[in-house]
């Protein structure tokens, strides 16, 4: 006999909505979700989508109406609880759009915490626009099946990040001039963690200096190459997860 096909199916289009649900809620979806659920996903009466709430998970509903306009769910019941989320901030120096849309969408596909958005001497722009980056890390978030949203910290000056550092939290600062192999510095700590990546031209001296001057910081480095400032933060997110993250299966959550 042929396997029983799995339900709700996994090629199911995954939304994350802003209530809270409950079981046997009615929902209407409107706008661009709305959109991508009729007009993209072609979904039509009982058809299964995913939810999630950022609060209590995951949810299976079902369409009951798809309109021009908007869809209406049945939600049916809960799939799996919020996920533990390992207890790591990155803190990436604001680079051009694209280089930094990257950022924010592979570190929400990787498992952070919080993004925190930070400005120093040598970046090539002061702010981001927060409702897009929430709409990119929405998207990464529902395109990897996460069921907790990365918080997104408000953009802050290097020195004032320094001043204002929580007290415990190790600040791995990946830093081009050297420092401990990445690998080594993230085994040695357990608890609260973040990782510092510069711009695109790098942190000047002085900011270098101040940063190796912190109590909390650690300088690290991501090998013999330089790498792009996305490419740092993505290679230095990959490899916390994988020593002291969720892919290692005894990470510190929040």
């Amino acid at each position: 006999m042929p396997a029983t096909p799995a339900w709700p199916p996994r090629s199911a289009p995954r939304l994350f909505v802003p209530a809270p649900l409950q079981q046997d809620q009615a929902l209407r979806i409107e706008g661009p979700q709305a959109h991508y659920l009729a007009r993209v996903m072609r979904a039509a009466p009982g058809d299964a989508v995913i939810l999630c709430d950022d609060v209590t998970g995951e949810w299976l509903a079902r369409v009951t109406v798809a309109g021009k306009r908007d869809v209406d769910l049945m939600v049916e019941a809960r799939l799996r609880a919020r996920e533990a989320v390992p207890d790591l901030w990155l803190c990436a120096a604001l680079t051009k759009k694209p280089a930094f849309d990257l950022v924010l969408e592979k570190a929400t596909e990787l498992g952070v915490d919080l993004i925190q958005p930070v400005v120093t001497r040598r970046c090539v722009a002061d702010r981001i626009n927060p409702e897009r980056a929430a709409a990119i890390v929405t998207e990464a978030a529902e395109q990897c099946a996460r069921t907790a949203l990365p918080r997104l910290a408000e953009t802050a000056k290097l020195d004032a990040l320094l001043r204002a550092w929580p007290t415990g939290r190790r600040l791995f600062f990946a830093d081009e001039a050297g420092g401990v192999p990445a690998v080594e510095a993230y085994a040695a700590h357990n608890g609260p963690a973040a990782l510092l990546v510069g711009p695109e031209g790098g942190f000047d001296d002085a900011e270098r200096t101040a940063i190796r001057a912190h109590p909390d910081a650690v300088a690290i480095t991501l090998g013999p190459r330089i790498l792009r400032a996305e490419t740092a933060a993505i290679a230095a997110i990959s490899l916390w997860m994988g020593v002291a993250g969720d892919w290692s299966g005894g990470a510190p959550t929040a």
